[in-house]
């Protein structure tokens, strides 16, 4: 059945707040589709449109290309997790997973073999007769997994349902979700703060700063080429230099950057005019000490080190006195390959590897491109397609 989810023109407002701008999407029948951002940046609004808890201030939300204007929570095709989980604590496995389908009059019978075949899906099977309070906080994750699944929703919506587990069992379920939403087939929309997490379960993101959509992509477009400057910093770590545009083609931009020079890096919006402010964002592990000739060469004394296991990064204090760089690298042989504390080292990065965007990104931008959408959408709008 069809699990595509498409938000026309969804704006929600609150009294005279703006919760989420205009914005259109389309999540594909399947996908597994992440909101990214920091807190307040809107996304569990759209979550709770899209389930129906929250009615849009304008605009519509269609599920498998239906308008679901009025069609009340408990009628639509979805299901949710809670960042609480909100299992029965009182209940059993069984009963926990059952609840759904006794309220729509499914026969226990049926409700115990379709009870049995989730717990296998989410491999707790035997696991039924125990208490909730008998579980490990991943075994509950799983179990408010398979109740959800149990009503064979067409969309499933996760509200950041991971956040309370620890650091290595949230690894371990990023995994374990992913390959439920691939057995399965069903659409997930997962909300998360976490970039991991997006970066590591989703097939696209879409990310998200002060109600507006700034760009959609899978992970790796994300994390190489930023449309905005505000997902260049969100996603991933990066380093920014600010400076003013020299030169600009469609290729590469130069930015004059005080005390630093002229710095040079893939242009990343279409629009960049000589005199523009704009900042060259280069990621730690981009940056090198073994220089060749094509590279851009920096300058500066080793602050700090950090070790990570297999990595180091460095905390450099560039020659301007002012502008500090992390570097990203593996272990090496020797003292030349890991800096301490105190020296001083040339850094290089090829061009290619960094890029220049506006520190102010338009209001309005595409979110594939980053091109300002004014004269397509109108003013005050955002447009956000797949």
């Amino acid at each position: 059945m069809d699990g595509s989810v498409t938000l026309d023109d969804v704006m929600m407002r609150f009294d005279d707040f703006t919760a989420i701008e205009p914005t259109r999407l389309t999540i594909e029948s399947g996908e597994f589709f992440s909101f990214l951002g920091p807190s307040g940046c809107g996304k569990t609004t759209l979550l709770n449109i899209i389930s129906g808890f929250l009615t849009p201030s304008e605009g519509q939300v269609r599920i498998g290309g239906e308008p679901m204007a009025s069609v009340p929570v408990n009628r639509r095709p979805t299901a949710m997790i809670f960042q609480n989980l909100a299992l029965f604590p009182l209940m059993s496995v069984y009963r926990n997973i059952e609840f759904g389908l006794e309220v729509r009059n499914v026969g226990r019978a049926e409700r115990r073999r379709r009870a049995d075949e989730l717990l296998d899906l989410v491999a707790l099977g035997g696991s039924g007769d125990k208490p909730i309070s008998a579980l490990s906080g991943g075994q509950k994750q799983r179990v408010a997994i398979a109740r959800a699944l149990a009503v064979e929703p067409r969309v499933l919506l996760l509200d950041e349902p991971l956040s309370a587990l620890d650091l290595k069992l949230r690894q371990h379920m990023r995994t374990e979700l992913k390959a439920i939403q691939r057995k399965t087939g069903i659409t997930f929309i997962y909300i998360t703060h976490d970039q991991g997490e997006a970066l590591t379960m989703s097939d696209r993101v879409a990310v998200m700063s002060a109600g507006r959509i700034q760009q959609v992509a899978d992970p790796e477009t994300l994390y190489q080429r930023p449309a905005t400057a505000f997902v260049a910093a969100f996603v991933g770590e990066n380093n920014r230099l600010p400076g003013r545009v020299v030169a600009s083609d469609g290729e590469t931009t130069t930015l004059d950057v005080p005390g630093l020079g002229r710095l040079a890096g893939r242009t990343g919006q279409a629009q960049l005019a000589v005199g523009q402010s704009a900042a060259l964002f280069v990621r730690p592990e981009h940056l090198r000490l073994d220089t060749t000739g094509d590279d851009t060469r920096l300058e500066g004394d080793v602050t700090s080190v950090s070790f990570e296991g297999a990595w180091r990064m460095l905390e450099v204090c560039l020659a301007d006195g002012s502008t500090r760089l992390r570097v990203l690298l593996g272990q090496g042989a020797g003292p030349a390959a890991n800096p301490v504390a105190g020296h001083r080292v040339e850094l290089g990065y090829a061009p290619r590897d960094a890029v220049v965007l506006t520190d102010d990104a338009p209001a309005d931008v595409d979110a594939e491109t980053g091109e300002p959408l004014a004269s397509r959408t109108g003013e005050g709008q955002h447009a956000a397609s797949a």
